[in-house]
């Protein structure tokens, strides 16, 4: 099974791998931030660009956002056509009481392309290090050890749940069973949807409490230590003032 590892590709060798972890949550939130609240498709496609190159300069393979972006925009795509169509404003085609209009188009182009960059900067702030790392990095920024505690374990069970529903699946193929488009087939993977659920939640509760006797206090372990050096402010600097320049200098359309 392909796992969904987001920090696969930590251990390559760039400028954005080798960046501070604190500076880099912190440059890359100012920078996600600041290009989804870009007010036109000129700024918001300089912000794509941005976020591409900097891509380019991680050594990230391209396969690694293609494919989690074309995720996301199979949830975006549908903006392309329900905008255009709620939207009042210059009329670009009507067909009887349909009208598409061209504020609806360029608004649903506008929350496309600011999406697809923050996610793409998401990607590249996530990739480029270690997840417990990550989480050591967030634990020192002051970020709340519930919500930190959260996020481990949510990103751990994404792998247990997944091992549990290939079982299951296994199983269920071994004495038969196809799934077909109607009632008994739904009812089936409802079934298997509950029960993966409750032996997850079951799972949960093991691991916890087993977690609990071996002294655990809900503070992220790691014997990495994290220091500013020149190069990261050298980083963060430059990429800071870029998404603050995008909502000061005013390009038009």
């Amino acid at each position: 099974m392909d796992y969904p590892e987001i920090d696969r590709y930590a251990s390559i060798d760039s400028p954005i791998h080798n960046f501070d972890p604190r500076a880099k949550i912190i440059t890359f939130m100012v920078m996600i931030f600041s290009f989804v609240f870009l007010d036109s498709i000129t700024k918001a496609l300089v912000g794509l660009g941005i976020a591409s190159l900097i891509y380019i300069i991680a050594k990230l393979p391209k396969a690694f956002v293609i494919h989690r972006l074309k995720v996301v925009f199979l949830f975006l795509f549908p903006l392309l056509i329900i905008m255009p169509l709620t939207v009042d404003g210059q009329a670009i085609a009507q067909y009887h009481s349909i009208t598409i209009t061209l504020e609806g188009f360029q608004y649903s182009s506008l929350v496309i392309i600011r999406a697809l960059s923050a996610v793409t900067l998401a990607l590249i702030m996530l990739g480029t290090t270690r997840f417990d790392i990550t989480i050591k990095a967030l634990y020192m920024l002051k970020v709340p050890g519930t919500l930190i505690q959260m996020l481990m374990f949510t990103y751990r069970y994404i792998f247990v749940i997944m091992d549990e529903f290939q079982r299951m699946w296994k199983a269920m193929e071994s004495k038969g069973f196809k799934l077909k488009a109607n009632r008994y087939g739904l009812s089936v993977l409802g079934n298997m949807i509950g029960m993966l659920i409750i032996k997850s939640y079951d799972r949960a509760q093991r691991v916890y409490q087993s977690m609990i006797s071996k002294g655990y206090t809900g503070n992220p372990g790691t014997i990495v230590n994290f220091k500013l050096q020149a190069k990261d402010y050298a980083i963060a600097l430059p990429m800071i003032l870029i998404a603050l320049f995008m909502h000061t200098y005013h390009l038009v359309l």
